[in-house]
């Protein structure tokens, strides 16, 4: 029978990971509780949880969701950082906060869209910007040419207003 404790952490991990759109797993083995409270910190700004878990457990919440692939993060002491949002700011938030506090953790692989990706691919999703400035970025680069267009448009009638002033001067020059 199954112990209430087990069946408890079951169901948190199974919600998690059906709620998740990115996880990266990571070997937490050499890290303390005050590191572990920190890491959590900094990802809660991001949308994101950080859990240690039981690989059996984990796996059986994986198959519960309906995401087998989820296995593959699950190797060795492991702690999964779980972003709910934005895929890419809970991976940013975790290789910052490792780099920067220098610590010496193991990113064994991340999922992100029914994919698993290795340790470089979690290293790239880090690198990208994050959604709302990829947005900016296509609305600045639709707006652009626009804005040309109109400059150009606003500077051929001003260019004409002047040929047609100059020209009504020029007349009133003769006639005088």
């Amino acid at each position: 029978m199954p112990n209430p404790r087990k069946v408890a952490m079951l169901a948190e991990i199974t919600d998690s990971l059906g709620r998740a759109t990115v996880a990266v797993s990571a070997d937490y083995s050499g890290l303390t509780v005050a590191q572990l409270t920190e890491l959590r910190r900094a990802l809660r700004p991001t949308g994101a949880e950080v859990k240690i878990v039981k690989n059996t457990l984990a796996s059986m919440a994986a198959d519960a969701v309906g995401r087998p692939e989820m296995k593959g993060l699950l190797t060795g002491p492991t702690a999964i950082a779980i972003g709910f949002a934005d895929p890419v700011a809970p991976v940013k938030a975790l290789t910052e906060h490792f780099r920067t506090r220098r610590m010496n953790v193991t990113i064994n692989a991340g999922w992100i869209d029914g994919q698993i990706v290795d340790r470089a691919g979690v290293d790239d999703i880090a690198t990208l910007p994050s959604k709302e400035q990829l947005i900016a970025d296509f609305a600045g680069k639709i707006q652009s040419p626009i804005y040309n267009f109109a400059g150009l448009i606003t500077a051929s009638v001003r260019n004409f207003a002047g040929l047609v002033d100059a020209r009504a001067n020029q007349l009133e020059g003769d006639a005088a």
